[in-house]
């Protein structure tokens, strides 16, 4: 079945350039003022575009999308919760690109086409890699970028990380938070999956406002490295 190709509501800005291969889109405030990314990878399988959950649905960010994606291998989406569905369908529709969600969140999009769910982790390609991490919402990924795919490691943390301060980044628990417990196990096997002294970068999915105009986190080990889950369990106690 084919769907009528949706319209972008607005003019909008394109997204803005960060490190190579690597874009930031303006905070959406159809995903609570969160913030999405569109990576580029090249490796021996081809060039291949990656968008990291939903921007504004508006002509600027699908003008820019159609058009960097035009000259690659392959493109897709990856959705690293809940909150950063956004306007999924109508990306997916305009695009018809692939869409990776885990499976405990995948029956929020029915519909949706070439929806493909996975488990624990997945892989799309060499260097890029997914991990399922609930606690922001049942359902929340993340996405790590390393070589051969990139030249320095990237995390692409949804919303299981947040800023709060400059270059600062720690769990942050709204009213729509899953579960804590679950998240903070999360964390802790975080660690344990990434390879050592990896990630270079983190990229959160959340706002940026707190990192004072930057966009991402440096020293990424080291950050997740420092965060006491013990102190934040026990602040959840009190």
């Amino acid at each position: 079945m084919s769907w009528p190709q949706a319209q972008p509501a607005a003019a909008g800005r394109p997204p803005r350039p960060v490190l190579d291969g690597l874009w930031l889109f303006a905070p959406n405030r159809d995903s609570q003022g969160g913030s999405a990314w569109w990576l580029e990878v090249v490796d021996a399988s081809g060039a291949q575009g990656v968008l990291i959950d939903c921007p504004a649905f508006n002509d600027a960010n699908l003008a820019f999308l159609q058009e960097h994606s035009a000259g690659l291998a392959a493109a897709c989406i990856v959705l690293t919760g809940r909150d950063g569905h956004g306007r999924l369908r109508r990306f997916q529709e305009a695009l018809g690109w692939p869409v990776h969600v885990q499976e405990q969140e995948a029956y929020l999009l029915p519909g949706t086409q070439n929806l493909q769910p996975f488990a624990a982790e997945a892989e799309l390609k060499p260097g890029l890699r997914l991990l399922w991490t609930p606690g922001p919402s049942p359902g929340a990924a993340v996405l790590l970028a390393q070589a051969p795919a990139v030249q320095a490691s990237i995390l692409f943390t949804g919303r299981v990380l947040s800023p709060v301060g400059p270059a600062a980044l720690a769990p942050l628990r709204t009213r729509r938070s899953f579960h804590w417990g679950r998240w903070l196990r999360s964390l802790e096997q975080l660690r344990a999956w990434l390879p050592p002294d990896q990630p270079a970068w983190l990229a959160s999915g959340a706002g940026l406002g707190a990192l004072r105009g930057e966009a991402l986190v440096p020293a990424g080990r080291n950050v997740l490295d420092q965060l006491n889950l013990t102190d934040l369990a026990a602040q959840a106690a009190v």
